[in-house]
């Protein structure tokens, strides 16, 4: 097996690191591309046997193979051209997050891997898969607190925007012509990527939306910043003839409280956990005799595959045939266009249906 890494800054040596870890490394041969010859030094003094290249094209051009997986790691506004030729290859594509710009360019790379019968992948699955969280499924799949009928998920940082206090050298993430969004396609991708993978909705109403850029004496000057730092949402996901309404909201940047509240509420208890770094908690909270009971458990990952490892190590073991948690193709690209959808709702004020098929306005303004 051959991995080809387009890109060879920060995340693409996370990714390298990642591929260190997989079954019979000593088999698989890594190669890696970017125009930037520092980039591809730095990459070559930690991996001293990956054989290099300074154009994409030039290290696509060899014949594929089956199992060959190309890895884009390059900033959003590249990802479409990227993904495209390295499908149009033959190889299968992991894509870094978010998947694409816009919808119309998610469309074509799925079109493109169907035709080319190739698996496209998104990094957006990095914190599927964690203990913590496939007890939270298994727990809703038991009917343990009742109906569900609400879920709470919100991250409000006050000072965390990429650009600005988080990765200051890469402006491009303030630019909505090279990012796509601000932080509703910077963390969007895993918050959908959580709610889809725990509920698996057959399709989502995008009923209220709002975005907004609140501002700071910090902010960069002489430098295009035109994207938003704090986002939210009134959903209603629809499963198995049941509705959930999910309250989300997401700030990189707030004057408010900062807090986390990740909640799904049901008519006979609620649980409460943390998908990501904050807490290895599943809480969850019943009634006996009138009282509410909580019980708590911890519930770490033991696993030496990591979260940064998640994305290749899903992949890999789907491109093999092996069961895999992976987010590929459809859901993919149904994950991508929950993000597009929400900036629609917040940029008409009209009501989105997002389905496997693709987004529809609903006419009627709210």
């Amino acid at each position: 097996m051959k991995f080809y890494i387009i890109g060879a800054g920060v995340i693409a040596r996370s990714h390298a690191e990642a591929i260190r870890k997989l079954p019979n490394f000593d088999e698989i041969e890594m190669k890696v591309a970017d125009p930037n010859p520092q980039a591809l030094s730095g990459f070559v003094e930690r991996y001293p046997d990956v054989v290099t290249f300074s154009d994409a094209r030039t290290m696509l051009a060899e014949e594929a193979k089956k199992d060959d997986i190309v890895v884009i790691c390059t900033p959003p506004f590249t990802h479409y051209e990227l993904s495209r030729m390295a499908l149009e290859s033959g190889r299968h594509v992991l894509c870094e997050k978010p998947l694409a710009m816009n919808r119309q360019e998610a469309d074509d790379l799925l079109e493109c891997a169907r035709r080319k019968n190739r698996l496209l992948g998104c990094c957006s699955d990095r914190f599927i898969g964690l203990p913590k969280t496939e007890e939270i499924k298994r727990l809703v799949q038991s009917d343990a607190i009742g109906d569900i009928y609400k879920v709470t998920f919100t991250y409000r940082g006050q000072r965390s925007r990429a650009g600005v206090e988080y990765q200051p050298e890469s402006r491009w993430f303030l630019d909505r012509s090279k990012s796509g969004g601000g932080v509703v396609m910077d963390w969007g991708p895993y918050d959908f990527a959580i709610l889809n993978d725990v509920f698996k909705p057959s399709s989502i109403d995008i009923a209220a939306a709002w975005v907004s850029k609140p501002q700071t004496q910090a902010d960069p000057v002489n430098t295009t910043y035109d994207v938003e730092g704090h986002a939210g949402a009134m959903m209603k996901y629809h499963l198995d003839g049941k509705t959930i309404w999910v309250h989300y909201e997401r700030a990189s940047c707030t004057h408010g409280k900062p807090y986390h509240l990740v909640e799904i509420e049901g008519t006979r208890g609620a649980l409460e956990w943390s998908p990501y770094f904050e807490s290895d908690k599943v809480i969850c909270r019943t009634d006996k005799d009138g009282e509410v009971v909580i019980n708590e458990k911890d519930i770490n990952n033991k696993s030496d595959i990591g979260v940064m490892d998640h994305p290749i190590y899903y992949f890999y073991h789907k491109v093999k045939g092996e069961p895999s948690p992976a987010l590929i193709n459809e859901q993919t690209v149904f994950n991508f266009s929950c993000l597009q959808a929400l900036y629609e709702c917040a940029d008409t004020g009209m009501l989105q249906t997002v389905t496997v098929g693709g987004i529809q306005s609903n006419p009627v303004m709210k």
